[in-house]
């Protein structure tokens, strides 16, 4: 080739970021294999040059980065059927979540994703359970959330079931929740652990709530044309490293997970675990929106997601 293949990576968080990591082992593996045909750039986090969390999708879609991840709840409003994977208490456990994302129900959701966005999906990575934090009280049971501002990812699934928490839903997006939690018109957020611990949290709400609400999963989008337009050896090599990047990034996550637990406690948080009964109150309080669910996806997807 007379011109080196250029691919630029990018999200929005440092690389110490089970993500940046993950990318990094994407593009480790294409530049080891191809050499000099190719060259990989990154942007770790596009929020330190002023963009927003959600540019990524703008980005990848229109080609300045090849490649770029971000939670699919951030694309409920063009592809409402990713709404069905923020339904809360959906999945038992991690492997069931993964199971249904690398399963039937995946590939129906990144089908429904690419026959309406300039991308090719081409996997998930592991964004986790999602826990409640805040800055005013001990949260055990849904009448505790009475009021209370609670920013959520831009979903209306999401904000449902907060609603049907009691609290104030709030969906917007990183930069506004991170702008609002220091300023105190947010009084509480959700996220895994690591994300609370990574965006500073921890400075401004004390309390730490282990509901594991909802799982997130972050789609890895590539440009579709600029994908396409890859060598076809390339592109089977760039799926090996998204699928093996994937499978450690999970891994980290998990591991992320303890630490930042670790971490708030030691910046005088507190880790509040729920009985079975506790959560079984949270899980009774959003019933209403499963069975409404019947009304707002096709039927297909329940089945996808009963095959996992």
């Amino acid at each position: 080739m007379s011109q080196s293949i250029q691919i630029r990576m990018g999200g929005y968080g440092p690389p110490t970021t089970t993500f940046s990591r993950a990318l990094k082992i994407i593009g480790d593996d294409l530049e080891d294999e191809f050499g000099g045909e190719l060259e990989v750039k990154y942007i770790w986090n596009i929020l330190d040059l002023g963009y927003r969390s959600e540019d990524t999708l703008w980005m990848a879609e229109h080609g300045v980065l090849t490649l770029a991840y971000q939670s699919t709840s951030y694309l409920t409003d063009r592809v409402p059927e990713l709404g069905f994977t923020d339904l809360p208490f959906l999945f038992r456990d991690n492997e069931h979540a993964r199971s249904a994302m690398d399963g039937a129900l995946g590939d129906y959701l990144k089908k429904c994703i690419e026959d309406r966005a300039n991308y090719r999906v081409l996997g998930f990575f592991e964004n986790g359970f999602r826990h409640i934090s805040n800055s005013l009280r001990a949260v055990r049971s849904p009448a505790d959330l009475a009021g209370m501002r609670t920013r959520v990812l831009p979903s209306s699934i999401q904000a449902r079931a907060f609603e049907l928490l009691g609290a104030k839903p709030m969906p917007i997006d990183l930069v506004d929740a991170i702008n609002g939690i220091v300023a105190g018109t947010i009084d509480a957020q959700e996220n895994p652990l690591a994300n609370t611990v990574a965006y500073g949290v921890p400075q401004y709400h004390r309390f730490h709530t282990m509901t594991g609400h909802f799982y997130v999963s972050r789609g890895i989008f590539a440009n579709r044309d600029a994908f396409e337009a890859l060598p076809e050896r390339v592109q089977v090599a760039f799926r090996a490293a998204v699928d093996k990047a994937i499978l450690v990034q999970r891994d980290l996550a998990v591991r992320e997970e303890e630490i930042a637990k670790q971490a708030i406690i030691d910046a005088g948080g507190e880790i509040i675990e729920l009985t079975p009964d506790e959560r079984a109150a949270f899980v009774d309080a959003v019933q209403p929106l499963h069975e409404e669910a019947h009304g707002l996806f096709a039927e297909e997807l329940f089945e996808h997601f009963a095959a996992a």
